[in-house]
């Protein structure tokens, strides 16, 4: 049985640095990010401010979208998250409840 997993984006500020993701646990992944335990991009860049996700049925899905989204332009990102998400705010928060 496939469980759900989810592609997210990161930035460290509105407009900022973009991080995309994936994963089949987001609130642990982004505890990990805000935590500074993922290391790398996350801490060179501090991309820990949640303001883009998409759930999948399963992880191999939302591999294949991260893995595309990606290739994307920075312009066609911003489009994305702005649709969802139009004052880029955290929505960590949202997930913690």
């Amino acid at each position: 049985m496939s469980r759900s997993a989810f592609v997210y984006i990161l930035t460290n500020r509105s407009k900022g640095v973009l991080y995309v993701g994936a994963t089949s646990d987001l609130i642990r992944r982004i505890a990990e990010h805000k935590g500074m335990h993922a290391r790398g991009f996350t801490e060179k860049y501090g991309v820990t401010r949640l303001v883009y996700f998409e759930e999948y049925a399963s992880i191999l899905e939302a591999r294949a979208r991260e893995r595309s989204v990606k290739r994307w332009a920075r312009a066609w990102k911003f489009e994305m998250i702005e649709k969802l998400n139009p004052d880029w705010l955290d929505l960590s928060d949202q997930l913690m409840m």
